[in-house]
């Protein structure tokens, strides 16, 4: 029994969702499909979830709506006509976003309610159609369905009597479409995961029914050991283990969601990526363990920019109990999460996404430090880049460190923190945002070339 989760350039119009078809009868193992919103037809074009919100937004601040109204309607019924679907299914959507529009509810379920309209009608035009080329193919609510969450909109959290739930559909004969993205309260009211949940969705499903694979569709044959705009042609990995995947997906890999995966991980269900438009492809298959090269231990390079670095020096800092927890409650008092925090015995470096530190923030956390730690220097640099080198071997691998170093020096790239202990499979280097690319590039010849 298989899950398949296809994205939304998997499903962003109708020559995309006859492929979906053919993949799904072609394996009866295939059961339950998890479905995005549509996404881009070509480089220009727009997400419909983009287009959502922009909708949500405008309605809700008692804006200009229609035009975002009338190109989201006209996107499904190009789909619906070109599928050659009833005409009632396009009324059918017509009206539930007219009826969503309309509750009187608070703007924080409106606005999730909105998002999830992509998922859900895909859905039912995706089953629609699968069920009127012959497959036995029903839709399915995630409520029917036992995907219950936390009452947090835009960032729920699956709740641990769903997997029981879930469970039981195995009983049930036929194959489920299932929209991707959001899951039902306690309370009946719907609550979207975080951006990106879909594939959230595909692993909960397939924890909860026990699958033998869950299979993520997308535009892509694999995953690539470097992100294939920076390096031409990068080496495909055909084997990742959950932990490098994790790391991989969490410092830039765009393939994957970073929290799609724990579901899948704590029941140690095999994932394997693939691609929509070459379903035949060998694609990357992630598991719990894989056999590990000491001659190959580096599995992947991965980078993100938008990070900054708070620094703090102390005199005889790690003599003082106690300071690294006052410091990090500040960050917890101002709503701030941290990435790393990489410390010598006077000095501490923090690792922020930059969007969680606003300029107003900032102020306010300088300030506290200063005024409550006593610090010689507080100090915030802005424009970092972080680069994580992931392999299972490495923590047992003499001499990658200073492979990767001599990389970053044949760059000219200065190093401005490295974080290596921390994991078992990963080591991060924080490098100045502008050398990411020629940086990245003397690493990937460091390591597989």
């Amino acid at each position: 029994m298989k899950v398949a989760k296809f994205g939304g350039s998997s499903v962003a119009n109708a020559e995309q969702i006859r492929k979906v078809e053919k993949i799904v009868g072609d394996d009866p193992d295939r059961k339950f499909i998890i479905v995005s919103a549509p996404g881009k037809r070509h480089k220009d074009d727009f997400k419909m979830t983009d287009m959502l919100i922009q909708m949500g937004t405008a309605y809700l601040n008692d804006e200009a709506y229609e035009h975002y109204y009338s190109t989201v309607l006209q996107r499904f019924k190009e789909i619906i006509d070109d599928l050659h679907l009833s005409p009632s299914l396009m009324h059918e959507i017509e009206r539930s976003i007219k009826g969503i529009l309309a509750q009187d509810v608070d703007k924080d379920i409106k606005m999730d309610q909105v998002k999830a309209i992509g998922e859900n009608n895909n859905a039912k035009i995706i089953s629609a159609y699968l069920s009127d080329i012959g497959l036995d193919a029903t839709y399915l609510n995630p409520k029917d369905a036992g995907i219950i969450v936390s009452d947090e909109p835009g960032n729920a959290q699956i709740l641990p009597e769903s997997f029981s739930k879930i469970y039981a559909l195995r009983e049930k004969e036929g194959i489920f479409v299932i929209p991707g993205f959001f899951g039902y309260s306690e309370d009946g009211k719907l609550i979207t995961f975080s951006r990106g949940g879909s594939d959230i969705t595909g692993s909960i499903v397939a924890a909860g029914v026990d699958a033998s694979l869950y299979e993520n569709f997308t535009d892509v044959d694999s995953v690539y050991s470097v992100n294939p705009t920076i390096v031409e042609n990068p080496r495909e990995i055909t084997v990742l283990t959950y932990k490098e995947m994790r790391e991989l997906s969490y410092a830039g890999f765009s393939v994957f969601h970073d929290e799609a995966l724990i579901p899948a991980i704590k029941a140690k269900i095999p994932v394997c990526i693939k691609n929509t438009n070459n379903p035949n492809a060998e694609g990357t298959l992630i598991v719990a363990e894989r056999d590990v090269n000491a001659a190959h231990c580096v599995s992947g390079i991965a980078s993100d920019t938008g990070f900054c670095s708070l620094y703090v020096s102390k005199y005889l800092m790690n003599r003082e109990i106690g300071f690294g927890r006052k410091l990090l409650n500040i960050l917890e008092d101002e709503g701030i999460s941290f990435e790393h925090a990489p410390s010598g015995i006077d000095d501490i470096s923090v690792i922020i996404r930059e969007r969680n530190l606003t300029p107003e923030k900032e102020e306010i956390v300088i300030e506290r430090i200063s005024d409550e730690l006593h610090p010689d220097t507080v100090s915030l640099q802005r424009g970092i880049a972080v680069i994580m080198v992931v392999g299972e071997g490495l923590v047992n691998t003499i001499g990658v460190a200073q492979k990767a170093t001599t990389a970053f020096a044949d760059a000219n790239v200065n190093i401005d923190m490295i974080n290596q202990g921390s994991s078992e499979v990963s080591m991060m280097f924080g490098i100045q945002a502008r050398d990411i690319n020629k940086a990245i590039r003397s690493l990937y010849k460091a390591f597989f070339e």
